[in-house]
């Protein structure tokens, strides 16, 4: 089930969080979430797929950029649990989290992908995402740069 994050959620959401913080370059951040962090960042605009009393995987939007003239542009967020990879559960989170954003009145939803995560792009591209740009030497993380690929999706 896709439904809005609770409070209550942070513990489960923060271990997913940190596992790809700490395992890849999905995010260039090196430093792991607290469950505290967590429940500030799920108040609102974050959604979870859960089954049976487990967090699968979260989605989040916040925005791009700051400035009114940016106010319709979100950037999110998402991040699967390795038990929930393959079923379909990031599919539907990311048509929930962009629906969410059209009622709220967004109008672009930005992916920024590593470039070294070729599926998280091919997985964006199949949900409607388009390749906008990509910022060479961006990201560091693990002792090497990385580049970030920019992807965008017209609600």
């Amino acid at each position: 089930m896709i439904r809005a994050a609770v409070p209550t959620d942070a513990t489960q959401i923060a271990a997913i969080w940190n596992k790809v913080i700490r395992e890849t370059t999905i995010t260039f951040n090196p430093v792991e979430k607290s469950d505290e962090e967590v429940v500030g960042l799920t108040s609102k605009d974050c959604l979870v797929w859960e089954d049976a009393g487990q967090i699968l995987g979260f989605a989040r939007y916040f925005p791009f950029r700051g400035g009114e003239g940016y106010r319709f542009t979100v950037e999110h967020t998402i991040m699967l649990h390795t038990d929930g990879r393959g079923q379909g559960g990031g599919r539907r989170l990311i048509e929930a989290l962009c629906a969410h954003a059209k009622a709220a009145g967004k109008h672009v939803m930005i992916a920024g992908c590593s470039a070294e995560i070729t599926g998280a792009i091919a997985f964006h591209a199949r949900l409607g995402f388009q390749e906008v740009a990509t910022l060479p030497e961006v990201g560091f993380k693990f002792g090497r740069w990385i580049d970030l690929v920019l992807m965008q999706k017209r609600l």
